[in-house]
């Protein structure tokens, strides 16, 4: 015999049937104390037999308790407040999360700098975390972190970037690969055939950003699939303030004087812009994220289009998936590739982040 009828028609019939109130059922249910080892039995086996299941919001307040999710992502830095948006998701998602006693614990690290990684990785290691969402920089420092996780059976997520052959429960991201090629799609119509291009990674520790080289070797696929004999070079800046890209980018220029195209790889595009502002061609500039900085330049046509990729979705995403495993509510997708959006001075205005 199936019952079909609400959660609450359910209760009360199951008190109907096993002669107790509604509260000594509630109890049982939520294997709350009583209740007679009898009445229990009793209602348990009526309960089998309806195949009855009780409301799942109900379910999780019942047993709700603290879990607590280790969230270890970047601060925002004078470069770029990219960093904030991820953020911004996160507490939304906690917020939706907190009558179930989800609550996180932030360890952020500077983008520049190893050493602060290493030091906040470890100040989440010696916290009692039930689960970890992480934004990996530094691919020696991020696997360490890593092995030791899964050492502690402590579920992890990536957002922003991935990290290869790594028992994540998901990444939340762009396809980076995928993410390069579309820039090199786009430029390819805008160069013009004499024109040289190049690819700008602003990063300390160039040689471990797997994330800006990933998009570089996405690029440069592109236009050799499609035969584009445009001469592309590729400028690493490994200082990130304003007065180091001024200086570095002004000397790459100088020795190209055919560049006309420039590809910065990450959100500090804006920096390049501002670098430029007194040059005396117009130059093509490409890079990434819908941040003010970056809108700013839209607006005054020194970039000419900005690649964004959610990132507070997957700051909210991220936390989810955690929330979902750790409450057994069903298993995260490996891969949760977030939507390519192409930003113009012309469409900034409707796209939200």
């Amino acid at each position: 015999m199936k019952e079909s009828n609400s959660n609450s028609t359910g209760v009360k019939e199951i008190a109907r049937l096993a002669n107790v109130s509604i509260g000594t059922v509630d109890r049982v249910i939520h294997n709350r104390k009583g209740v007679s080892d009898e009445t229990r039995k009793k209602v348990n086996a009526i309960i089998e037999e309806l195949d009855f299941r009780p409301n799942k919001m109900a379910s999780l307040l019942a047993r709700r308790n603290q879990v607590n999710i280790g969230v270890l992502i970047p601060k925002t830095s004078t470069e770029t407040n990219y960093w904030s948006y991820p953020l911004v998701g996160i507490t939304q998602a906690v917020d939706e999360l907190k009558q179930f006693g989800v609550g996180v614990t932030h360890f952020f690290y500077d983008l520049d700098s190893k050493s602060s990684f290493v030091s906040a990785a470890e100040q989440a290691l010696a916290t009692d975390l039930q689960g970890v969402l992480l934004a990996p920089s530094f691919i020696e420092e991020s696997f360490m972190l890593t092995k030791r996780l899964t050492e502690a059976n402590i579920p992890f997520v990536f957002i922003n970037s991935d990290l290869p052959r790594q028992e994540s429960l998901s990444y939340i991201g762009p396809d980076l690969f995928q993410s390069g090629r579309l820039a090199a799609q786009i430029i390819s119509m805008m160069a013009r055939e004499a024109d040289d291009i190049f690819i700008v990674n602003i990063s300390t520790e160039l040689e471990l950003d797997h994330h800006l080289l990933r998009k570089e070797q996405g690029f440069r696929r592109y236009f050799e699939e499609h035969h584009i004999a445009n001469t592309i070079l590729t400028l690493n800046i490994n200082h990130t303030d304003i007065e180091s890209v001024k200086k570095q980018l002004g000397k790459a220029l100088a020795s190209a004087p055919r560049a006309r195209v420039l590809f910065v790889t990450n959100s500090r595009v804006n920096v390049v812009a501002r670098v430029l502002a007194d040059h005396p061609q117009k130059l093509i500039l490409v890079g990434y994220d819908f941040i003010e900085e970056n809108i700013r330049c839209l607006e005054n046509e020194s970039i000419s289009f900005i690649i964004s990729q959610r990132p507070k979705e997957q700051g909210y995403y991220g936390i989810m998936a955690l929330y979902k495993h750790l409450f057994g509510l069903g298993d995260a997708e490996r891969t949760n590739y977030m939507p390519i959006d192409i930003i113009t001075k012309e469409n900034f205005h409707y796209y939200k982040n």
